[in-house]
This record gives structure tokens, C-alpha cells and sequence, in this order.
């Protein structure tokens, strides 16, 4: 079976880079299954796990939103963070998952509201990929 090169990607270094045999993303305009020899795509990703199938076996990586890009032999993902699951703090994102859904209760001003849901999204995709260890 073939394979291509993935890549994710982040402001602040190279989260992982390896061959796969697919992948599975949330783009914006719903999910994606990348096999080898995909045409060439550029898509923006929505804050999920992006799943990973490596020599029959399943690895879920935590994206927080960016760009994907297909090549024919490659895809790269520019993320605005990523983590492996190994990688998570599970008490900070539980943390940061309880202060998100009081910062929705208050019910402040609209860019507050906007940033609590994005951060609430955040924290449950860290904690959902850190459960799939």
C-alpha cells in the first residue's frame, strides 16, 4: 500500500512528520478522508482531531484550527497549536474547559462570548485526543 508524507505544522515548531496511509480532517466545509495520489486541495480546518491511520492503527493528533494543504505526494497542516495526545495536560485543558463555560454563563459582551466558545472548543478537543492515548 502507499503512503505519503504528513506534516503538521505550528508557529512554533514541526508537531509531527511522517509517512501515512490516510488521514481524516474537519475542514470547514465538513470531513475529509486523504488517501495517497489525492488531487491537490488547500482547506481551512476547524478546531478536532485529526485522525491518523498508520500501519493499520489509529492516532489522533489535537488541532486547533489553520490550513491544509494536498499535494500529490504530501500534506501539510498549518495549525495555529497542535498536540499529540502525549503531549496534553489534561488538568490545564479541564481547567481552561471550567473557566470557558463560566466565562459563556456570564454572558458578557459578544467578543468575550466569541472567544469563551473558540477557548471551550479548544480545551474539549485537547481532552477528547488525550483520551484516545
Amino acid at each position: 500500500m502507499s503512503t505519503f508524507l504528513l506534516e503538521i505544522v505550528t508557529p512554533e515548531r514541526k508537531v509531527y512528520a511522517e509517512q501515512v496511509d490516510m488521514i481524516s480532517v474537519k475542514g470547514s466545509e465538513g470531513e475529509l478522508g486523504i488517501l495517497p495520489n489525492h488531487i491537490p486541495l488547500v482547506t481551512p480546518l476547524k478546531i478536532a482531531p485529526v485522525i491518523v491511520k498508520q500501519n493499520g492503527q489509529s492516532h489522533y493528533i489535537a488541532v486547533n484550527g489553520g490550513f491544509m494543504e494536498v499535494r500529490k505526494d504530501k500534506v501539510v497542516i498549518l495549525a495555529e497549536s497542535a498536540e499529540l495526545p502525549e503531549q496534553i495536560d489534561v488538568d490545564r485543558a479541564k481547567e481552561a474547559k471550567s473557566r470557558a463555560e463560566k466565562r459563556i454563563a456570564s454572558k458578557q459582551s459578544e467578543t468575550d462570548l466569541k472567544r469563551a466558545e473558540l477557548a471551550l472548543l479548544k480545551a474539549v478537543n485537547r481532552i477528547d485526543v488525550s483520551a484516545r492515548k
